[in-house]
């Protein structure tokens, strides 16, 4: 493994195939999530990090193998599903014939997301819209939804969150930036570089950047318009930094922007829910505030793979020529009407309350690891001791959705 991973040419990694699994590409997402980065450095060290990654897969792959031959499990459930060693061993164990369990921490406090075959980046964009469109909010879930939502703009109900003191003022924001709120704005919302290069598959555009340039040199030819692009507060304040900002890649693309174009640093505290609030439309890459702004009503094109996507909610692009003309509509004369909010509604609801499973008796710890399970008691661990932890080992045991019922508690 050593050997081949050290003789093989460099440019042949990312596509090199081993008995049937693309460790390389797996190597390969490992070393730019190492790096933080989109794209892999020119360096001698980004070179050796990519050898060592694929070196770990090869590793993985066989070991992986051995074992499944070794204890012929029904099974396998395991964090993430992507990357090294996780990536590599759901390709072995699918093509044993393995069935697949991915799991990983939720946003909401006390709650995680589970999948089966896949990692959920990939799960929560396939879903069939036939299993959250058909639900009754009434008024008791809706004043939920609406409560959750609005807690977002402040973090209270999230153990993921970004912000210190979030400012909720345009004023604030026009001060900050020079954008005028009286004139038509259209927000552009980016992902951390490398997350989304990563997690999400390309769409109408090879990756994030070429998506911005493209948006950038659209705008500059519409002077009727401002564009204000909101770099994701996760570059500076994620668990994993960014080492290429985008604030950076853009200056290289556009040493002078358009005067009608407009950026949001990550460590601006401006809220992100005030700019779309304030804006004409939203546009995305892959960030799942597209969830939350279809649930307001904001109009929202889709330009790579976001989880609201194919939902019959939002303008998605398929080719770059298509977002142009998606473009071309701009600025829309009206928000969502009262049929779309109310479907985007029930796909929030069915995302925040029931993709999230919660579990009460697990929380936060700011040791490692960072979560303690501390049950009431150890009837809590039984079967119907909660019905959080029920839904996820009838998941795990008997393939049933991964759905917990939050509208009928």
């Amino acid at each position: 493994m050593r050997d081949l991973a050290h003789r093989i040419d460099l440019n042949e990694i990312p596509d090199y195939v081993h008995h049937g699994v693309n460790v390389g590409q797996h190597a390969l997402s490992g070393t730019l999530r190492f790096f933080s980065r989109g794209h892999l450095p020119p360096t001698p060290e980004g070179e050796a990090v990519l050898r060592r990654y694929f070196e770990a897969a090869l590793i993985t792959q066989e070991v992986t193998q051995s074992v499944i031959n070794v204890l012929q499990p029904k099974v396998a459930v395991y964090n993430h599903g992507i990357y090294v060693p996780h990536g590599v061993i759901s390709d072995v164990a699918r093509s044993n014939a393995i069935r697949v369990v991915t799991w990983n921490v939720a946003y909401k406090s006390k709650c995680f997301i589970f999948s089966h075959d896949d990692t959920y980046h990939h799960t929560l964009i396939e879903e069939p819209t036939s299993v959250w469109e058909n639900i009754s909010l009434d008024g008791k879930l809706d004043k939920e939804l609406d409560a959750y939502l609005k807690s977002r703009w402040y973090g209270t109900s999230d153990w993921i969150w970004f912000h210190d003191q979030p400012k909720h003022s345009l004023k604030a924001i026009e001060d900050e930036i020079g954008i005028d709120f009286t004139k038509p704005v259209v927000a552009a919302l980016t992902n951390v570089f490398w997350d989304a290069q990563l997690h999400y598959k390309a769409n109408a555009f090879k990756d994030m950047l070429e998506w911005l340039q493209a948006t950038i040199a659209y705008f500059g030819t519409r002077t009727d318009l401002q564009l204000a692009i909101r770099i994701h507060p996760a570059e500076v304040r994620g668990a994993i930094p960014s080492r290429q900002p985008l604030v950076e890649e853009i200056r290289k693309l556009f040493p002078e922007l358009p005067a009608n174009v407009f950026i949001i640093p990550p460590e601006s505290q401006a809220s992100t829910y005030s700019l779309c609030e304030g804006s004409n439309a939203v546009i995305i890459y892959g960030t799942k505030t597209g969830v939350e702004m279809t649930a307001k009503g904001i109009p929202v094109i889709v330009a790579g793979e976001a989880w609201i996507r194919n939902k019959g909610l939002t303008l998605d692009a398929d080719t770059p020529e298509n977002y142009l003309r998606l473009l071309e509509k701009l600025p829309l004369d009206s928000r969502m009407n009262e049929a779309q909010v109310s479907r985007a509604r029930k796909y929030a609801y069915h995302f925040f309350f029931r993709r999230f499973i919660p579990m009460d008796f697990v929380n936060e710890d700011k040791a490692s690891p960072p979560y303690k399970i501390e049950p009431p008691t150890a009837k809590t661990l039984l079967p119907g001791g909660d019905l959080g932890l029920d839904v996820i080992c009838d998941g795990i045991l008997r393939r049933t959705p991964f759905i917990y019922p939050a509208e009928v508690q």
